[in-house]
């Protein structure tokens, strides 16, 4: 049976690489994210959260109000019971952003969504969870309702990445001494925030780059 959890309003704040190591603060954004069309300001919280840097603002999220979930896969490289192309939120780049593989990601507005990737040589040693969001530009993701298949969403978020592979960003489980919400560094290069959804507490990598 699948249970509907309210999100909490600290959640999704996301921030992908950054070329100089540097300290995150979060801040409150009061109001919706802009140019949101009818169907996405519905089902998206009208509080948000900006992420600053010593270089000022890096990108400002908004969640989904609520997020379907049901059990945890059996497989033991799936973190959470989230079902593929489901909407997490969206994410906006003030100016130009970068994902999990350092591609550029230009300034505007993106869906996130989530995504299983598949078991291949492609993918090997990416990271060792399947678990991922997906970045697509907000023009481009009219149904917020929508759950694209695997091979519909990377052809979606290639469109913020300008490349054949997707704009992602990581998910996973807390690491270890994580607290929600914090941010915490885990290995060499990475920081992760760790966040709650309901009964649910997952990580996001948002300072990073991997290395696969």
């Amino acid at each position: 049976m699948i249970n509907r959890l309210v999100l909490l309003p600290l959640g999704l704040l996301l921030v992908a690489f950054s070329a100089s190591a540097q300290d995150y603060k979060l801040e409150p954004v009061a109001t919706a994210a802009p140019g949101l069309p009818a169907a996405y300001a519905s089902v998206i919280q009208t509080q948000g959260f900006r992420v600053n840097g010593a270089s000022g603002p890096w990108c400002e999220v908004w969640l989904a109000k609520s997020l379907p979930l049901g059990a945890k896969p059996d497989d033991a490289a799936i973190s959470f019971g989230i079902a593929q192309g489901t909407l997490l939120g969206v994410i906006r780049f003030p100016g130009k952003g970068a994902d999990r593989r350092g591609q550029v990601i230009p300034a505007g507005v993106y869906t996130l969504r989530y995504s299983l990737f598949p078991v291949d040589g492609a993918h090997s040693g990416v990271a060792p969870q399947r678990d991922f969001a997906l970045l697509t530009p907000l023009a481009s993701d009219p149904d917020p309702a929508a759950k694209p298949a695997f091979d519909d969403l990377v052809k979606m978020s290639g469109k913020a990445s300008g490349t054949p592979h997707p704009a992602v960003l990581s998910l996973e489980t807390p690491p270890t001494g994580a607290t929600a919400p914090g941010v915490v560094k885990e290995g060499e290069h990475d920081w992760t925030l760790t966040l709650k959804a309901g009964d649910l507490t997952f990580s996001i990598i948002v300072v990073g780059k991997s290395e696969g």
